[in-house]
């Protein structure tokens, strides 16, 4: 009975010294999910581009512009005098209002406010992020800006859906 006993000992004490061994995954996932949101991302891209594009053609009076940040922008007062330009860190003063790409208004500026921005250093819409930075003093610009630089997957969580473009109509009246 003793050496049953010794012999157990020896046994659970060899084996409990052993290193334990990593535990593989059942399955291995591949690149595929990935791959396939991409694809399914830059259908979507492709979209949103094509109902801007039909949006622009339809107005044909006005000529608009192609940002490198990935919106369009036209012109509704332009001034041409060489004033200063809002830089990082500045405080602007904009009005604006918000429409989908039918027209329709989301909000409009009655309901938005004038809208003290610090320029690059506050959460904001990200393509009027960037619009703010074209303007000078008394411009008023409308910029046509894709979801996704807009408030993309999430929406607002009240008016502005996901994915969805939309359409901003910007004065900039101060920059301090």
């Amino acid at each position: 009975m003793r050496s049953n006993l010794v012999i157990t000992f020896c046994f659970l004490l060899f084996f409990s010294c052993s290193t334990p061994e990593a535990r593989r995954p059942v399955s291995q996932k591949t690149g595929t999910i990935t791959a396939e949101i991409i694809e399914e991302n830059k259908k979507l891209n492709e979209l949103e581009n094509q109902k801007i594009q039909r949006l622009i053609s339809l107005d044909s009076t006005r000529i608009y512009q192609t940002s490198l940040k990935g919106f369009w922008y036209v012109y509704t007062t332009k001034i041409t005098e060489s004033n200063s330009l809002p830089k990082k860190g500045n405080i602007v003063t904009i009005q604006y209002d918000i429409l989908d790409l039918n027209g329709n208004i989301i909000y409009d500026k009655a309901f938005l406010g004038l809208k003290k921005y610090v320029v690059d250093k506050e959460d904001f819409i990200p393509g009027l992020q960037d619009g703010i930075k074209l303007m000078k003093i008394g411009e008023t610009i409308t910029f046509v800006i894709p979801s996704y630089r807009a408030f993309g997957v999430s929406g607002d969580g009240n008016k502005i859906g996901i994915n969805q473009s939309i359409q901003s109509t910007v004065s900039l009246i101060n920059i301090e």
